[in-house]
């Protein structure tokens, strides 16, 4: 192993060696401690701590880094106490996740640190996210995320780098090949001869590298995070290395052949720069000696004090408190002059509205700038606010949902346009682990909005009509909002952006050019989570959202024999049980209606909490009236059988006549 050191001073290359040295001596204390059965899990980077500690100590404190499960080095090398690194692999309530998570799942603005999650690629489009923000402020600033061999192969990793290409993003993208994804060797992972290869297809420029020689890796990624803050992009570069060690310590290596492991032990990273510094003479082994003790006891005492460090407390109120970030929303009543709108034109107000509010606001999706989106909503957009901040997307939902965390991590908020609500499934991963989770993992809120233009009626068949908001509603950290009107889609479109948290914001493409009405024109918000009584009656509780608000509006228009109270709740998650229980003691019945097919439908979360808390005021069973449990068809007269509304009237006379 060559190891060129012109350009670095003496301070420099011994400063290296004990950034090197730390985090090999942490993990031989771990190893130790699992077979103690002090500890139940490690998964080992021994081998590979040279491209930990030289990305890291190339870049600025103030850039961000998003590792992986063996960057040990990252932690230790932005000066870490091990005393809490090792009390978040304990479950601690002294670690970083408060005993909710383990290993390195977690992140630190204090260090600049994003973790990632067990998922492996989808890190990569948070990078995209947080160069972005970078990027729109101008702070000249690198980041750098890691991935493995093994992620490469997925559509994350290809995602996030054609983003980042695309909309050259000043990202280092890090693949560790370390031989093994788990088992798998990498001829059975990818048919390249490299794996930096594979940045060619995607315009970037691509290189690899020595990952076991730490001068290597340091000096080549000072050079283009260097370069790549003043001429913004990203860089794909390929790190050789080997992991040592097995997937995790459980698993072992009995699937590596021996020539391979004494292959790759001769090139150990740690062993061969202590070498080199003791052969030039700027280290000697009383040096070595000497900071090897004062490690172990640096080490010992961490993990005294993490061993004794206090159990989590355990709290369901705390536990459920924690799953949202705290919102503040100023709701204030509004006094301007009221124009006559559509739905869409509504939605168009608020975003353009709150666009002029907060200048970090960014929207993405597929053809929102020039061609207005696919419905025309943020038409004339890119002329009042530039296309830096109305951006066309790629066709890749994961990694623009992904992107949009990232903003939000980097200071900005973000709407991410589905441009159908079907099309979620593709981003679907980052949705429900990477948005809900994060805040109750580390504390980090996710500031996003994600537009689902959604439901039946418009003869768009399976693909593109599908309501899907039940997906969501049962994901502790999302929040759910389902408006019918105008002036609601308006208003709590502006609480969704104001709001802290991820909202999945549903707009039934059946009302966006057939429902008007008189809105505020000025900038208003609505709170989330309060329902809104449209009728009121003694006879039964219309409980709906959606379309199916004014299906029952309009049955009711044409009976006015019946007297019902009818609930638009507006919001799914959370929703206003408040309201429903009030309007169920009035009646004695309840008539759940929504579009959404019947089977674990958003109606049956409705009608258990109904059975659950209202029993003693029921005078009838708990009725439910939703589409049919198929997919959705294209033909009208399928279209409509398919539908609740087909079933209101004989559902809605039979529970009256009880």
């Amino acid at each position: 192993m060559k190891f060129e050191h012109k350009n670095i001073s003496k301070e420099l290359l011994i400063e290296l060696y004990q950034h090197l040295l730390k985090p090999r001596m942490i993990e031989e204390k771990m190893l130790i401690l699992l077979r103690q059965g002090k500890i139940g899990k490690w998964f080992s980077g021994i081998g590979q701590e040279a491209i930990s500690v030289g990305a890291t100590l190339a870049l600025t404190s103030e850039e961000y880094i998003l590792p992986m499960h063996r960057n040990l080095g990252v932690f230790t090398s932005r000066n870490i106490s091990i005393a809490k690194l090792i009390a978040q692999f304990q479950g601690k309530s002294t670690g970083f996740t408060n005993g909710r998570d383990r290993s390195f799942h977690f992140g630190t603005q204090e260090h600049k640190i994003i973790g990632m999650i067990s998922h492996l690629g989808p890190q990569l489009a948070l990078a995209d996210g947080i160069a972005l923000a970078d990027k729109l402020s101008d702070s000249k600033k690198a980041t750098l995320v890691f991935t493995g061999d093994g992620a490469t192969s997925e559509g994350d990793f290809h995602e996030a780098l054609n983003v980042a290409a695309v909309w050259n993003l000043p990202v280092i993208f890090i693949i560790e090949n370390n031989g093994y994804g788990l088992s798998t060797p990498v001829s059975e992972q990818y048919k390249c001869e490299n794996l930096a290869d594979k940045g060619i297809g995607y315009g970037i420029e691509s290189l690899q590298i020595d990952g076991n020689n730490i001068l290597e890796v340091y000096q080549t990624i000072q050079k283009y995070a260097s370069d790549i803050r003043n001429n913004p992009r990203p860089i794909l570069i390929e790190c050789k290395t080997f992991r040592m060690r097995g997937h995790e310590e459980a698993s072992g290596i009995k699937y590596v052949p021996k020539d391979l492991l004494d292959f790759w032990a001769q090139k150990d990273p740690v062993e061969n720069y202590e070498q080199f510094l003791l052969s030039e003479k700027i280290i000697d082994d009383s040096f070595i000696d000497q900071l090897k003790l004062n490690y172990k006891k640096e080490i010992d005492a961490a993990v005294e004090q993490a061993f004794n460090d206090p159990e989590v407390p355990v709290s369901s109120e705390k536990e459920l408190a924690d799953m949202y970030a705290p919102s503040q929303v100023n709701i204030q009543p509004n006094t301007s002059n009221k124009t006559e709108k559509r739905f869409l034109d509504a939605i168009s107000d608020a975003m353009h509205q709150a666009m002029q509010k907060h200048d970090n606001l960014v929207i993405m999706g597929q053809d929102v700038a020039e061609y207005g989106g696919a419905f025309k909503i943020t038409q004339g957009f890119v002329e009042a606010f530039g296309k830096e901040r109305v951006r066309n997307t790629p066709l890749c939902e994961s990694a623009i949902v992904g992107t949009a965390m990232g903003l939000s991590i980097n200071n900005h908020k973000a709407i991410m346009e589905m441009q159908f609500a079907d099309f979620v499934t593709v981003g679907f991963n980052q949705i429900i682990n990477n948005l809900a989770k994060t805040y109750y993992r580390w504390g980090q809120n996710v500031d996003v909005v994600v537009r689902m233009p959604t439901g039946a009626g418009t003869g768009a068949g399976p693909f593109h009509s599908q309501s899907n908001e039940a997906w969501f509603t049962k994901t502790p950290g999302l929040k759910v909002v389902y408006p019918a009107f105008p002036s609601d889609a308006k208003g709590l479109l502006a609480s969704a952006i104001e709001d802290p948290n991820p909202v999945m914001f549903f707009e039934h493409k059946f009302l966006y050019r057939g429902i008007s009405e008189a809105i505020f024109d000025d900038y208003y918000t609505t709170p989330i989570g309060e329902a809104k009584v449209l009728k009121e009656g003694n006879q039964v509780s219309i409980i709906t959202y959606g379309l199916g608000v004014h299906w029952a509006l309009e049955y009711l228009t044409n009976n006015p024999n019946i007297s019902a109270d009818l609930i638009d709740l507006r919001s799914l998650q959370p929703w206003d049980k408040t309201a429903v229980e009030k309007s169920i003691q009035k009646t004695g019945r309840a008539f759940i209606l929504h579009e959404d097919t019947l089977t674990n439908g958003f109606g049956a979360e409705l009608a258990a909490h109904i059975a659950e808390h209202c029993f003693m005021h029921l005078d009838a069973p708990v009725v439910r009236c939703a589409s049919l449990d198929t997919a959705i068809p294209m033909d009208k007269a399928l279209e409509d059988n398919f539908l609740a509304k087909s079933r209101l009237a004989e559902k809605l006379t039979a529970l009256l006549n009880y």
